[in-house]
């Protein structure tokens, strides 16, 4: 169909959108791959150099690029590899093979919420993350997210530092119709947790999400603080928290690997979300975590980005 503006195409899908993000990448690492053996060179230990630059260029990660390389060193000695067509084959597999390892189908519901371990009872979530990541947006749209599921929704604004972060979240609750339970700015967030963690409890809230402050996974002060946090919604509701979720700037290279490092060694990470229109970023990000054996294996994105 044709308007006096164009043509009203259907707009693309988050994975159509996605796949013709990384086609950049993907298109990049051919063409170096293809350029190395330009000439129908023939593989040795030479060009292996120029081959780890294209991998780290292409933001693989250390790890994972290491691991190829020793995959394609282990069969040249037995000269299993011959031209640029088997090494292609060979980085494809690979890569299929990691990301197979790290696939988890345990993401329940439309939201990826299921009920308590128990199966019972209220469910706590935390929101973390570094500074302006989108953690307060988040808790929005997943708020909103699970009312549609006609889930009961309680909010707590445990980020008592940032100014306007409280108002903020109560936006939030009223667009959504929900409850916040809140304190005055600069009051312990351990004391705003434990008051929330009371309050679901006495409403019978299905789900508690808890908005923390922005913090640097290098500041080891905060990432206590964070810590106690957690402790103490252990204490009200046992388990707590069931989920906890890590919010990413998509457009976060390596650096989104060693957040998920520290926070997941402080408050066990179970869940990632990627906040921005860089799909291609973001789905670096994702490979990075994906390949780091102390980091959640899987890439929860439980809304669009126009929900």
């Amino acid at each position: 169909m044709i308007s006096l503006f164009g043509k009203n195409e259907p707009e693309p899908t988050f994975l159509e959108k996605l796949k013709k993000s990384v086609s950049k990448t993907k298109a990049a690492l051919s063409e170096t791959v293809d350029t190395i053996f330009l000439g129908e060179r023939k593989i040795d230990p030479s060009i292996l150099k120029n081959l780890e630059t294209a991998l780290l260029s292409a933001d693989l990660g250390v790890k994972p690029t290491r691991e190829i390389l020793d995959a394609i060193r282990e069969k040249m000695d037995r000269d299993a590899l011959s031209d640029a067509a088997q090494l292609r084959c060979e980085i494809k597999s690979h890569i299929v093979r990691i990301l197979s390892a790290s696939a988890r189908p345990d993401v329940a519901g439309t939201s990826g919420i299921s009920g308590s371990s128990n199966g019972a009872g209220t469910r706590v979530m935390f929101i973390v993350g570094v500074n302006g990541a989108g953690k307060t947006t988040s808790i929005g749209k997943l708020a909103n997210r699970l009312r549609q599921e006609k889930r009961s929704v309680v909010l707590c604004a445990a980020d008592t530092f940032r100014a306007a972060a409280i108002e903020q979240l109560e936006i939030w609750a009223q667009r959504n119709g929900i409850e916040v339970v809140k304190q005055k700015s600069g009051a312990d967030p351990a004391a705003v947790v434990y008051d929330a963690m009371e309050a679901a409890k006495a409403r019978a809230a299905d789900v508690v999400i808890v908005d923390t402050a922005g913090r640097l996974h290098t500041k080891s002060n905060l990432m206590a603080e964070l810590e106690k946090m957690k402790r103490t919604a252990a204490k009200v509701i046992p388990g707590a928290p069931h989920d906890v979720l890590l919010v990413l700037d998509a457009t976060t290279g390596q650096n989104g690997l060693a957040q998920a490092r520290e926070f997941t060694s402080t408050v066990g990470v179970t869940g990632i979300t990627n906040w921005a229109c860089q799909f291609a970023l973001s789905a670096r990000a994702s490979r990075s975590t994906t390949w780091c054996p102390s980091t959640p294996k899987r890439t929860r994105i439980p809304f669009s980005i126009k929900s």
